[in-house]
């Protein structure tokens, strides 16, 4: 038996006495924005979605009832740039327990919503080797098709370089998988590890243009089946060789150089210290060692959301450049340069955004509507981070003396 939406209203109105947004109820019934140019458009088609939003107040609650499809909006752009730009007024405790009450009797009689399916809750000690598994194929195992849908040519994962140039995705995602083997400086017959390799795309560079012999690891059965595919095709099977496995698993191997590409966020502030640790110790003396990956800009701010920590990447942990040079350097390694990409991040999850929104009936096919509304709402949330200094990208070039 569902209630009424009338009271749930009128004190959502009186909460929000200024709305820059709409919101339609799944009885047709609406509460109009008061902001003159109006702003995104939210529609609740489920009292199911207050259900959510009443379980887990806040970020979570509201993105569980958005994956699940219950809440929808028009403009995603335009709902993050509200989301980021809008500060509802503080509420009494009595005010928030009237709204509260309202939203329980406009939802009914009826039994509390499920989670949905694609929501990973981490189980076990964290940045254990068992948990870091666990996460990684939660995103990564979702299709390799699905991800063929928004990556170049090359199924790059990782931030592509347009500032030098590049007018393409492809022509950036070479860019910058060049730019890393010159800052290796990678010479035929070298030895070469790929910490996280991916779908391939660095191996198959690295050895097909420098004549480099490459060890690539990832957690990913799937990523490593098709990049082992891929590499039959181009005949280097005999100069790649993609392993599943941690790093923390490498051991009595020395390589002349190391790329770590999009695998640092990964390994959270309890690790960082073995990660830098364990990748020095694989280098042979004078090897070099080239850290890519994301970095969080402002002290303070927590290491991720609670969306991202069930939906997106769980554990992910993008540390401070301070803190990974630290790591880096307490490991006995030698710093030479750094240099940052924000905005090439920026725009490299731009073209990957539009590609996704152009293929949204095949990736819904590949991975359910859930799962694509999840990468919709990533994709756009990441690219805003890195335009408004939240996040930022760095390469750290170093060595071993």
């Amino acid at each position: 038996m569902l209630g009424r939406t009338g009271p749930f209203r009128a004190e959502l109105e009186r909460a929000l006495p200024e709305r820059p947004f709409d919101v339609e109820f799944w009885d047709g019934s609406e509460l109009p924005a008061t902001a003159r140019n109006g702003g995104p458009r939210f529609r609740v088609s489920s009292p199911d979605a207050l259900g959510h939003a009443l379980r887990a107040p806040g970020q979570l609650g509201i993105g569980r009832a958005y994956v699940s499809g219950l809440l929808e909006v028009d403009d995603v752009d335009a709902a993050l740039r509200l989301l980021d730009s809008w500060r509802p007024p503080p509420l009494t405790l009595k005010e928030r327990g009237r709204l509260a009450l309202s939203a329980v009797q406009a939802m009914g009689l009826r039994l509390p919503p499920p989670t949905p399916p694609v929501e990973l809750r981490p189980r076990g000690r964290r940045h254990s080797r068992e948990r870091d598994a666990r996460a990684v194929r939660h995103h990564y195992d979702v299709s390799n098709d699905f991800f063929a849908l928004f990556l170049d040519a090359s199924m790059t994962y990782s931030c592509a370089i347009f500032s030098r140039g590049a007018k393409t995705l492809e022509e950036a995602q070479e860019q910058k998988l060049d730019l890393v083997c010159t800052k290796l400086g990678l010479e035929p017959g070298q030895r070469v590890l790929d910490v996280g390799c991916g779908w391939g795309s660095f191996p198959l560079h690295a050895a097909s243009r420098y004549g480099v012999e490459v060890v690539g690891i990832t957690l990913s059965e799937p990523q490593a089946a098709l990049a082992r595919r891929r590499i039959a095709d181009t005949g280097l099977a005999d100069r790649i060789d993609i392993r599943v496995m941690d790093y923390r698993e490498l051991a009595g191997e020395r390589f002349d150089a190391i790329a770590s590409i999009g695998m640092v966020e990964h390994v959270g502030a309890v690790n960082i210290d073995l990660y830098a640790r364990q990748l020095a110790g694989l280098l042979a003396p004078g090897g070099r060692l080239l850290n890519h990956g994301i970095a969080r800009l402002r002290v303070g701010d927590p290491e991720a959301g609670p969306f991202s920590e069930r939906y997106v990447f769980p554990d992910g942990a993008p540390l401070h450049l301070s803190r990974i040079t630290l790591a880096l350097e307490r490991a006995g390694l030698e710093v030479h340069h750094v240099e940052d990409f924000r905005k090439d991040y920026a725009e490299t999850l731009r073209h990957w955004a539009g590609r996704l929104d152009d293929s949204l009936e095949e990736a819904i096919r590949l991975a359910g509507p859930e799962r694509v509304r999840v990468w919709r709402l990533y994709l756009r949330a990441a690219r805003k981070g890195f335009q408004t200094g939240f996040t930022s990208i760095f390469q750290v070039r170093c060595s071993l003396p």
